[in-house]
């Protein structure tokens, strides 16, 4: 069944959310200061490890090389540029605030957890190579792993962020079930190197996620979202323009 691997996702999503939040009640406050400092790192280094495993390469040689870093800085600048303009961080927290309004009494960091999860569980290379697995062939298995991954992030982010994080869930459906709908068209663009790129890129978002979450900075992530698709857009422009 195509499309089964997101509806998983989304559903561990909500179960992990949803464990979370029952868990945030009972929580102490220096207990969820220490959990979210724990997350700020772990967030990091997953982003690290993301960015470093696409940006070297070992050669037959035995010698590292480096690739894909000046298209990471332009993919950040530009697409920074580019949100700034549009204001996606300041829409996704009205979003998130709207939610609140609308379905729960909880204050300060429902927005945050929606913001947040959402952005974490968007921004990698499982959720673009799984749901172009599972539009071309069906094959689940990356969106699977990604589930378990996901289900026990919620969990952890719910449980000091509280329920705007089992509304994260809409954009992994809308995200990943757009790139699955797509994946006949999209194939053909989104070789091993480009993939390669959104994923260095991707890397140094959720790193950005991780300094956010621990209060070392204000990074507006959600603006610097389409930097993502910045290699995407140069990839293609560079085909059109090898037609001629």
């Amino acid at each position: 069944m195509i499309g089964l691997g997101t509806v998983v996702n989304v559903v561990a999503i909500i179960i992990g959310g949803t464990a979370g939040t029952l868990i945030k009640s009972g929580l102490n406050k220096k207990y969820k200061d220490i959990v979210m400092q724990a997350i700020g790192l772990s967030v990091i280094i997953v982003g690290i490890s993301g960015a470093l495993q696409s940006i070297f390469q070992v050669l037959q040689t035995g010698e590292l090389n480096r690739q894909h870093i000046t298209i990471m800085i332009v993919s950040l600048v530009l697409g920074g540029v580019i949100g700034e303009l549009i204001g996606i961080e300041s829409k996704l927290e009205s979003l998130g605030k709207w939610f609140q309004s609308r379905l729960s009494k909880e204050n300060g960091k429902f927005a945050e957890g929606f913001v947040t999860a959402s952005l974490v569980f968007c921004v990698g290379a499982m959720a673009i190579v799984g749901s172009l697995e599972d539009g071309l062939s069906g094959d689940t298995a990356t969106l699977y792993a990604k589930s378990v991954l996901d289900g026990v992030a919620a969990l952890v982010f719910a449980s000091t962020l509280g329920a705007g994080v089992i509304l994260s869930a809409l954009p992994v459906l809308a995200y990943q079930g757009l790139i699955t709908i797509m994946a006949g068209f999209l194939k053909p663009w989104l070789t091993d190197v480009l993939i390669s790129q959104v994923s260095v890129t991707g890397g140094v978002l959720i790193m950005a996620i991780g300094i956010n979450l621990l209060g070392i900075a204000k990074i507006k992530v959600g603006n610097m979202l389409p930097a993502v698709i910045i290699p995407v857009i140069i990839q293609v422009i560079i085909n059109l323009i090898s037609l001629y």
